[in-house]
């Protein structure tokens, strides 16, 4: 067990990261034309916008709330913040987008299972990971009532510092995973296979959503307009208004 242990939260983290960047870098590369996310609104748009919205408004905050609670030193909160604080907060606020997010992927999956129409157009793929993100999110849920019971903050405490460690190329000490709850080993171990699938699924087109902040920085287009040599007097098309 130890041995398993140390395999999944010490050299799985880095094969997953691996197949995630290189698998992202060359399918851009190679595959521009998959790139995308396949809408199906076109062909019946009933619970799509409720679902999509609760999904995505869902989703977001989950996946940058985990960001910040993992990936944040306990040095740089412990001044105004104790862990326990933290946790509630977590707990509370993930709780209400879990939700949320559960409510919106559920609709999903309804439609896509159970519309004949939209079922035909689907990719096993599309399928897939819908119900992969759908376990994910009820083992989440499932953590909840484990780190209301733990509310020192002490389990927290574990996994940031584990995931701060996969990040900084340290030393892993698998036994101290080994003693938390199922539910936090399993949501750790699904998500990172998450990670492991994703350059294979059409959840790529989530870099094209992040990169469009970058719209906000690009620098002015510049249009310059074409003289005309004409005679005096004479209007062009534009200076008419009989030019399109």
């Amino acid at each position: 067990m130890t041995t398993l242990h140390g395999f999944l939260f010490g050299v799985y983290p880095y094969i997953c990261l691996t197949v995630f960047l290189l698998g992202c870098l060359i399918r851009f590369d190679r595959e521009q034309y998959s790139w995308k996310s396949d809408s199906s609104q076109l062909l019946r748009s009933g619970l799509l916008r409720w679902g999509s919205n609760l999904f995505h408004v869902g989703i977001l905050f989950l996946f940058f709330g985990h960001m910040v609670g993992l990936l944040t030193p306990h040095a740089f909160y412990a001044p105004f913040m104790e862990a326990s604080v933290k946790q509630q907060v977590a707990i509370w606020s993930g709780g209400a987008f879990g939700v949320l997010c559960f409510i919106g992927l559920s609709m999903l999956i309804y439609r896509r299972l159970f519309d004949d129409r939209i079922r035909r157009t689907s990719h096993v793929t599309d399928i897939a990971i819908l119900v992969i993100l759908w376990v994910q999110l009820v083992v989440g849920l499932i953590t909840l009532p484990y780190s209301w019971a733990h509310n020192d903050g002490g389990v927290m405490l574990v996994l940031a510092d584990w995931a701060q460690r996969i990040l900084t190329f340290r030393h892993v000490d698998a036994a101290v995973l080994a003693g938390v709850p199922w539910p936090f080993q399993f949501h750790i171990v699904f998500g990172m296979t998450i990670f492991l699938l994703f350059p294979f699924s059409r959840l790529v087109h989530i870099w094209s959503g992040f990169a469009t902040a970058f719209y906000l920085f690009r620098p002015y287009q510049v249009v310059r307009a074409r003289r005309l040599n004409l005679p005096a007097g004479h209007q062009s098309p534009r200076q008419s208004g009989t030019g399109a």
